[in-house]
C-alpha cells in the first residue's frame, strides 16, 4: 500500500539500535518491493528471521495447465468442487487450480481447517472471500475477514487462514473444528494494487477513484508469538514452473514486536466499491478495482443502471481482441447471463478471439430496468489462460452453444 502505517514498538530512527527490556537487540528485517526501489516495511523480530532448522519438498498436487483448444468459451462450476463432505481441507494446501498463465493463477477452495503457515514467494495474492468468515493471521498482525472481502497479501508475507468455528457466533478461539470459508484465490506473478489511474503521483487515491483509504482495514498489530519448530509452506519458482518447499523454523515467524512502512496486507470489502454509472452502458474499466502485471481485477456490484430513455442496460456484444475475460459470479442474479445455466459460484471464461455478450433475450428484458442486483469478480488477462485440473473437472461442455437462439 502507498501510505505509511506504524504498529507496535519501533525505534525513532530506522537502522538504529532497538533493544528489548533485557538489553538484547531486536533483529530488523526489510520487506521491500523491486529491490530497494519501491514500497517497503521494516519489521523488528525477537529472533533471527533467516534461521532454518529443516527443509523438505512440498508437493503442490496437480498444477498442470492445458491449452483452451479448440478455442471455446467455457462455464465452470466451483460449487461442484469439494462436495464429498470430507473435513480437513485448508485454505492453502487445499486450493484447486482453475485457470492460469505466465502472469496469474486462479484457484478455489472450501476450507474448514486451519491452514499451515504459508508464504507465496512468486507474487502478491488477492483472496476473495465468497462465503464464511475467517481470521487471516500474518506476520504484521491479524485481519478479520468475511463475505465480500478482498484480502491483498504482499509477496513473501508469512500468514495462515483460520476459518471461524461458527460464522454466526463469537470468533474468539477459532481453531480445530473451525467452520467453512469459500475463497477464490488470485495468485499473481507480480504485485497487486489499486489501478494506477486512481492514484496521485505520490500514491494517494484520487477523488475519482471508486474507493479511498478509509475503506481499507489494516492488521491489528504484531502479536510477538513464541514457539519452536514451526513449519512454513513456501510456494516459489522452480523447474517447470511453480513448486513448493517446507521450512521448519527454530522460532515462530510471528515474533515481531513492531513494524512500520508502506507495505503490508490489507482488506477491502466489495460493498465499499462505489459504482460509476451513466446515461448509457459503462465499459468494464469503470468497474476496475485492482491490477497486476498483464491483468486487471474488476467487480460488478449492485447499482443503478443506464438512464438514457433508449438505453440498453446489459452489455453490448464485444470481442476481447487483447485479453481473456474470467467472471466469477458470487451474488445476486447476473442479468446478462440469464438462461445460460450460470449461477452462484459459476465461472465463465470468454477467450480472446471470441465475441461475447448477453444471452438471447437478455437485451430486451433489460430495457426499462433501473437497478441490477448482481455481484461478480472479473479478471481480464492479457495473455491466454489455460485450463487447470479444477476447470477440466467442472466444465459443463455446453456453454459454447448458449447464444444460439431456438437451439
Amino acid at each position: 500500500m502507498p501510505y505509511y502505517h506504524r504498529a507496535g514498538a519501533v525505534p525513532p530512527k530506522r537502522h538504529t539500535q532497538h533493544r528489548d527490556p533485557d538489553g538484547n537487540l531486536y533483529y530488523e528485517e526489510l520487506m521491500g518491493e523491486e529491490g530497494f526501489s519501491s514500497d517497503s516495511s521494516l519489521l523488528y523480530h525477537r529472533h533471527i528471521p533467516s534461521a532454518v532448522r529443516e527443509f523438505r519438498v512440498w508437493d503442490l498436487g496437480d498444477q498442470s495447465l492445458t491449452p483452451n483448444h479448440p478455442l471455446v468459451p467455457r462455464h465452470l462450476s466451483t460449487h461442484k468442487l469439494f462436495t464429498d463432505g470430507r473435513p480437513g481441507v485448508d485454505a492453502v494446501t487445499g486450493r484447486r487450480l482453475l485457470l492460469g498463465n505466465e502472469d496469474v493463477r486462479l484457484a478455489y477452495v472450501v476450507a474448514d481447517t486451519v491452514s499451515p503457515y504459508y508464504r507465496n514467494a512468486i507474487g502478491d495474492e488477492c483472496l476473495y472471500v465468497e462465503d464464511g468468515r475467517a481470521r487471516v493471521e500474518t506476520v504484521f498482525g491479524d485481519l478479520e475477514v468475511g463475505d465480500g472481502d478482498y484480502v491483498i497479501v504482499p509477496r513473501a508475507t508469512t500468514y495462515r487462514i483460520v476459518p471461524d468455528k461458527d460464522k454466526d457466533k463469537d470468533r474468539a478461539g477459532a481453531g480445530a473444528g473451525a467452520g467453512t470459508v469459500r475463497i477464490y484465490a488470485i495468485e499473481a506473478n507480480s504485485h497487486v494494487g489499486p489501478a494506477r489511474r486512481y492514484l496521485s503521483k505520490h500514491g494517494q487515491l484520487l477523488e475519482h477513484a471508486p474507493y479511498c483509504e478509509r475503506d481499507f482495514r489494516l492488521p491489528d498489530g504484531p502479536k510477538s508469538v513464541e514457539g519452536e519448530n514451526v513449519e512454513v509452506y513456501i510456494k516459489h519458482r522452480g523447474p517447470g514452473g511453480v513448486v513448493g518447499t517446507v521450512h521448519t523454523l527454530p522460532n515462530h515467524p510471528f515474533d515481531v514486536v513492531g513494524w512500520d512502512g508502506c507495505l503490508y496486507p490489507y482488506v477491502f470489502n466489495i460493498r465499499d466499491f462505489e459504482p460509476l454509472t451513466g446515461r448509457v452502458h459503462q465499459p468494464p474499466p469503470a468497474h476496475q478495482v485492482f491490477e497486476g502485471h498483464n491483468f486487471v481485477i474488476c467487480n460488478f456490484v449492485p447499482r443503478k443502471v443506464d438512464y438514457h430513455p433508449l438505453s440498453v442496460p446489459v452489455p453490448y456484444y464485444h470481442s476481447n481482441v487483447d485479453s481473456d475475460e474470467v467472471m466469477f459470479y458470487c451474488g445476486g442474479d447476473y442479468e446478462a447471463r440469464k438462461g445460460s445455466g450460470i449461477g452462484q459460484g459459476s465461472i465463465s471464461l470468454h477467450p480472446g478471439g471470441h465475441p461475447h455478450g448477453p444471452q438471447p433475450g437478455a437485451m430486451e428484458r433489460s430495457i426499462g430496468a433501473e437497478f441490477f442486483d448482481e455481484l461478480a469478480v472479473m479478471v481480464d488477462t492479457f495473455r491466454p489462460l489455460q485450463l487447470g485440473e479444477a476447470a477440466r473437472a467442472t466444465d459443463d461442455g455446453t456453454y459454447v452453444y448458449s447464444w444460439e437462439q431456438n437451439r
